[in-house]
């Protein structure tokens, strides 16, 4: 696996705050609250970790990060632009600077790992097959799968699927990593060297938050904790 200083990030215009909520309340039809005048600022270059019970609006927290909810009230700001007047046609490229991981990976099944990870690139309208083959390659080496280009996520280990996960939000040299449970179905050892990964790419200033429950796991780790209580940021 390549050391951080060889990761290929980054050379994307960033402000001084990636992500700042001012006083952002979440109201979905019906009644159903899930924030609650939510303020707080994560730096460019910081990793950061959400905790909170199940319902307690991590979910909703990262919808709004990614352009999937808009607020009811109050400002979300990612990268300098205010996603509550964002224009539809503008969503797709803020969504750029965004790589999502997921729990659960995601991964196309029917599709190979490199095109798997070659989605991102195809999606935002990469047509140069060398390119895209280089930094699918480029990705892959940075978390140490490269030569599996050709086979199954079915036939990867849990651990390889969620690598695979990473490789493809990062293919896109994103500014911001979203890290939804990204350790939740690895055994400790695997969720240690996922977490590790996650520390390489922020030690290139690359900014990180991560939603995780495993208090264990984010002890290990000298970054802010922001805790989510029904809705609120306490």
């Amino acid at each position: 696996m390549s050391t951080p200083c060889s990761i290929f990030f980054f050379l994307l215009t960033t402000f001084e705050n990636m992500i700042q909520f001012t006083n952002v309340t979440k109201r979905y039809p019906g009644g159903h609250q899930a924030l609650s005048n939510v303020s707080f600022e994560l730096k460019s270059g910081e990793m950061a970790f959400l905790t909170g019970h199940s319902g307690a609006g991590k979910s909703t927290l990262l919808k709004l990060i990614t352009c999937i909810e808009r607020p009811t009230a109050g400002q979300v700001m990612v990268n300098g632009k205010n996603l509550g007047k964002l224009g539809r046609r503008h969503v797709p490229a803020v969504r750029r600077q965004i790589g999502m991981i997921f729990q659960d990976h995601k991964l196309i099944n029917e599709r190979t790992v490199f095109d798997n990870v070659a989605l991102p690139l195809v999606i935002a309208g990469l047509h140069n097959h060398q390119e895209i083959a280089r930094r699918v390659r480029a990705a892959l080496d940075k978390v140490g799968l490269l030569g599996k280009e050709k086979q199954y996520p079915v036939t990867l280990s849990s651990g390889e699927q969620q690598r695979v996960g990473i490789a493809r939000a990062v293919v896109n040299k994103p500014a911001l990593l979203l890290a939804d449970e990204p350790t939740g179905n690895l055994d400790p050892d695997l969720a240690a060297e996922v977490m590790g990964l996650f520390g390489q790419f922020n030690q290139v200033g690359v900014t990180v938050l991560i939603v995780s429950h495993n208090i264990d796991l984010i002890s290990r780790f000298r970054s802010r904790i922001l805790h989510l209580e029904n809705g609120g940021l306490v």
